[in-house]
């Protein structure tokens, strides 16, 4: 059985520990408090953006479709591209706090409403991701102590849990509706529609990338006639580099569902008044 790990550039090797995530309908002081010292412990990673107009998020959101669409996609563009979600959003729950986007008409609620529904279903999905990332995380640690012992059975099985993983989260990536409204009298609508495509592609995007990270070429008949018994080819160097990076997707992700939470409050805040 070979085993090729690809398109992992070499960056560092720190470890990131899994945020614990919360129901929205949950959310207390604690959790609160909780979130806001994530955050402040992952300030490092995260590209802070001041206060801006829509038009400004609108190009930002445009510059993160456009990373997820070029050929020289990595995971590294990936994680990033997570992280300027997550502080987009936190952009987007600025502008919904100003008193001009307060002001909606009886169609404009309506479509905010329907946006809440779909917002639910991103944040079941980040959720999803943030779970993935951390199986992956945890299967690529077991696959390294396995090489290192030179358990190919266990190796093999490990390889199998990884891609049916990879296989699944592939799956329901597309189950998340991601209708953009094109309602030019509400702005705001059309933006947090927009920001919700752009995250959905950017998890399939990911789950996409990572899907050929780990591969299992083909054996034809006579090559596997000829083969004596399994054996293993594997940088293990690469599967160090592989770990940090679903690592940096893992924290971006947690940082995003926050941030998300807190975004579909403040809009829930609005609609009760």
């Amino acid at each position: 059985m070979h085993i090729l790990c690809i398109n992992i550039r070499p960056q560092h090797k720190a470890r990131h520990i899994k945020p614990k995530l919360s129901s929205p309908s949950h959310l207390s002081d604690s959790t609160e408090r909780q979130s806001l010292a994530k955050d402040m412990a992952f300030h490092q990673r995260s590209i802070s953006l001041p206060s801006r107009p829509l038009s400004n998020v609108g190009e930002e959101l445009h510059s993160i479709e456009a990373c997820i669409s070029s050929p020289s996609l990595t995971i590294e563009t990936l994680s990033d591209g997570l992280r300027r979600l997550g502080d987009i959003y936190s952009s987007i729950e600025e502008i919904i706090c100003l008193p001009s986007s307060q002001i909606c008409s009886s169609q404009q609620r309506k479509l905010l409403d329907g946006e809440m529904e779909c917002s639910l279903e991103l944040l079941d999905l980040c959720n999803a991701m943030n779970e993935v990332f951390t199986e992956l995380k945890a299967i690529i640690q077991d696959l390294q102590v396995s090489l290192r012992k030179g358990d190919d059975t266990v190796v093999q099985a490990k390889i199998q849990s990884y891609i049916r993983l990879v296989k699944k989260a592939k799956k329901n990536s597309k189950k998340t509706m991601k209708k953009v409204v094109s309602d030019k009298d509400c702005r705001m609508v059309k933006l947090l529609s927009e920001a919700r495509e752009i995250t959905t592609a950017l998890f399939e995007s990911t789950i996409h990338l990572l899907s050929k990270q780990i591969v299992m070429p083909k054996l034809t008949l006579i090559s596997k006639a000829f083969q004596k018994k399994n054996s293993v080819i594997c940088n293990e160097e690469q599967l160090q580099v592989l770990e940090c990076c679903i690592g940096d997707l893992e924290a971006g992700a947690g940082l995003l569902f926050r941030r998300l939470v807190q975004s579909r409050v403040t809009l829930l805040n609005i609609l009760s008044s």
